[in-house]
């Protein structure tokens, strides 16, 4: 017992010396450095605000459905609020929206509905200021859950609608 906490201790040690120097291999991405990595954002990743993974994580790419309808919510509209606010500050990027149905009911009913709730977001995108040539839409019915059982808590993950952002900055 006594080994693996000095073996614990050992690990802890070494990771944070290893940690010491950010920029320890002269790249010039250490703090204060005016690189990439300058002010903690990476080009292309989750904390920068004008990458796809930002929209993803921090803005929020999909908005969810009640049962057979294609109706924004309160809780929907607010998302495609944010939505259409980080489209027109980043102008380079289009929007595709999926439709997508929970897997109840028939294949073309789905399909359907899937393209009335893409529909319904497109429409509210556009409403919001987005130009309508930046936005598409595909419906893909019960064709691509997210969650695969049969209960609520499933179904209700899988009505939703999807905005996938295209385009925009090359993070090379």
């Amino acid at each position: 017992m006594k080994m693996k906490k000095i073996a614990a201790l050992l690990l802890v040690a070494g990771a944070l010396s290893a940690c010491s120097n950010a920029d320890r291999f002269g790249n010039g991405d250490g703090p204060g450095t005016g690189g990439p990595g300058a002010g903690g954002i990476v080009p292309g990743s989750a904390n920068d605000p004008r990458s796809a993974a930002y929209f993803q994580q921090t803005i929020g790419d999909r908005v969810l459905f009640p049962v057979d309808q294609s109706t924004l919510t309160d809780e929907a509209r607010t998302v495609l609020a944010g939505q259409a606010q980080w489209l027109l500050q980043n102008t380079e990027y289009t929007a595709r929206i999926e439709g997508h149905a929970d897997e109840q009911g028939t294949r073309e009913y789905n399909l359907a509905l899937g393209a009335r709730r893409a529909n319904a977001v497109s429409e509210y995108l556009v409403s919001q200021g987005v130009s309508a040539a930046r936005v598409n839409q595909v419906s893909y019915g019960k064709e691509r859950p997210l969650e695969i059982c049969s209960a609520e808590s499933c179904y209700a993950q899988n009505r939703r609608s999807v905005t996938v952002v295209g385009g925009g900055i090359p993070t090379s």
